[in-house]
């Protein structure tokens, strides 16, 4: 052979090998850069095609709709003698008093009930209670907000008060209905031709889910006045409130209506604007039914300052994560063609009003809830649980802030799936669960190969984790089906130990901190730890129930230690709703217990009443 020929075959044959090999590795990789890339649509007529050909989008023969407007807003001062602003300087409230459970110092949540220390501010029935709370022996209630939606949550910052009203979905299909029932509804068209006293109903409306953000001025208590309405189409996700900046997350699911792709809409002060689709940004490559995730900031401090927004086709949103600096959207979605669950993570970077969409990435299995993810020196850390050929696993992933896997421990407790996480420093504290509760202890400091320190066996199960101090977690949950208080010691990472524990006595018992942790009521300082607890007692063919709030001291020394127990119910194996305790703050040297229909108020030491007002 001509040895001048060999070295061009055998460099064809190596540049042939190649491209095989990267061609592969272009059709096998699930998202590829190209596929990352953050899109605009240029153009209405570019997305309506980008849903008509990348995903099932649903279509409905569905007239053009309008807005649905809601009631009017209405303030009511209950008391002519209430203060105003310059009397309530005289009751200077305390700095000493409880906020909401959250989960980042600095990042505010959303909740039904919020004190500043002087007032209370609780949802109710479908309005909002403003009630002088301090001192307790001159509580008062000082006005109410009424509305007609469902309201989601509010903020409260100095003198403004941010309500989330979310109204759900409003449309017709067609149906067969009777004369009288069209008579009364004159604006839906009907075929006249149908027999008898039956019409054949054509679709007149449709109404996408509606997320309204109400901005109050609270300067005078007793007289609330609306300063901001501003309102997006999609179904309220989640909140958060950074300085004077609250950010809310909608999605609204795409479709088609007579042909033509629904579009989100604002209105600010009753004046209508749809989101144009070279506003909204997509990904290449996704294998989801999309839906526009929008994100609004929100100036709460300044009512001139417009809104931002910022819209992208995305799955679903389910749980978010938010730091100081960045929302993560998770997104969970189930491939049929492999029978895998993976949950992609949207990163959102926010700076006052500023909103940019920054990277994109996916982990394998879902992710429980906001407390298994985390941000902390540049790098996201998210808890997943993963089925594999009919069994779980569940791993541990770093992620940098492109949202590439940069360190990962998996197959932790195979079988079981998790129940709680919480990520405190370079530490992650997980709980799984299938018959005993493995709390395993997590180092995090070499994000590129996170390990196991140490871990503890025992009954039942944590569904909510929350740190005492440095080396001690709380955990709240279930053991042989009555609620659990575990205190965990954590000072020997090797060899965790339940130091103290607690279990409601009954048949059976739950408590709301299980699936909502706002609930949870905890002061290191007052070595305070309140929770409301349902409890169920079962004896000789007989059941009694009980409601309210259970009370303990929590301290390193003495353990877990049940002080007492506080309910608004009428009287023994009485049960009302309304009635029933879902928050617990303290002010002060005083507790207060809140349902819908009542704030009570103990001594914080003694637990003697001190005075009770009804809200409704």
């Amino acid at each position: 052979m001509n040895k001048t020929m060999l070295f061009p075959a055998s460099l064809i044959t190596i540049i042939i090998i190649l491209s095989s090999v990267l061609a592969f590795l272009y059709v096998t990789t699930p998202q590829t850069s190209r596929q990352l890339e953050l899109n605009t649509f240029s153009s209405y007529d570019e997305l309506k095609n980008f849903l008509e050909t990348s995903t099932v989008t649903d279509t409905y023969d569905i007239a053009p709709g309008f807005r649905s407007e809601s009631g009017d807003f209405t303030a009511q001062s209950l008391d002519s003698n209430s203060l105003g602003e310059s009397d309530a300087k005289y009751y200077a409230g305390t700095s000493d008093y409880s906020q909401t459970n959250i989960q980042v110092a600095g990042v505010d949540e959303a909740d039904i009930v919020k004190t500043d220390g002087e007032y209370i501010y609780l949802v109710s029935n479908g309005n909002i209670t403003i009630l002088r709370a301090y001192p307790a022996e001159e509580a008062q209630v000082l006005s109410r907000i009424n509305l007609n939606g469902t309201i989601m949550g509010i903020f409260v910052n100095g003198n403004k008060l941010v309500v989330f009203e979310n109204e759900q979905i409003f449309y017709l299909f067609y149906g067969f209905s009777s004369m009288n029932e069209i008579a009364v509804a004159p604006q839906v068209a009907v075929d006249s031709e149908m027999p008898n006293d039956y019409c054949f109903v054509k679709p007149v409306t449709y109404e996408p889910p509606t997320t309204t953000i109400r901005v109050y001025d609270i300067s005078d208590r007793a007289n609330p006045t609306l300063t901001r309405d501003f309102s997006i189409d999609g179904t309220y996700i989640d909140s958060r409130m950074i300085g004077d900046y609250v950010y809310v997350v909608t999605s609204q699911s795409t479709f088609f209506i007579e042909k033509d792709v629904a579009l989100p809409r604002t209105r600010s002060d009753n004046e209508t604007t749809v989101i144009a689709a070279n506003e909204i940004q997509y990904y290449n490559g996704s294998d989801y039914s999309y839906s526009f995730t929008t994100i609004v900031a929100v100036n709460v401090m300044n009512d001139a300052q417009e809104p931002t927004h910022k819209t992208i086709l995305l799955g679903s949103s389910t749980n978010i994560y938010v730091s100081q600096n960045n929302i993560y959207l998770t997104l969970p979605n189930y491939s049929l063609r492999n029978g895998m669950m993976k949950t992609v993570i949207q990163r959102v970077q926010i700076n006052n009003q500023s909103i940019t969409f920054q990277a994109k990435g996916a982990v394998s299995g879902y992710v429980l809830n906001q407390f298994s993810m985390d941000e902390h020196n540049g790098y996201f850390r998210v808890a997943t649980t993963s089925w594999t050929n009919g069994d779980t696993t569940n791993s541990l992933l770093v992620l940098n802030m492109d949202l590439k896997v940069v360190g990962k421990l998996e197959g932790l407790a195979e079988g079981e799936r998790i129940y709680s996480a919480r990520f405190m420093g370079d530490r992650c504290y997980l709980v799984t669960f299938r018959q005993v509760d493995p709390f395993f202890v997590i180092d995090l400091a070499n994000v590129t190969e996170p390990k196991v320190l140490g871990y503890l066996k025992i009954p039942g199960f944590s569904g909510y984790l929350h740190p005492y101090d440095e080396n001690h977690v709380i955990g709240i949950g279930k053991e042989d089906n009555n609620v659990k208080l575990s205190l965990f010691d954590v000072t020997d990472v090797t060899e965790p130990t339940e130091t103290a524990k607690y279990i409601v006595d009954a048949s059976y018992s739950d408590s709301p901190v299980l699936s909502d942790p706002k609930a949870f009521l905890f002061s290191n300082q007052k070595q305070l730890l309140a929770i409301p607890v349902a409890a169920t007692n079962y004896e000789h063919g007989n059941y009694s129930y009980w409601q309210g709030a259970y009370i303990f001291d929590a301290s390193l020394e003495k353990g877990l230690t049940f002080r007492g127990e506080i309910t608004h119910q009428s009287g023994a194996n009485q049960y009302n709703y309304q009635l029933q305790v879902n928050r617990i703050l303290y002010i002060d040297d005083v507790l207060y217990t809140i349902s819908y229909s009542k704030v009570k108020m103990n001594n914080l030491d003694t637990l003697a009443e001190i005075n009770t007002i009804a809200i409704s």
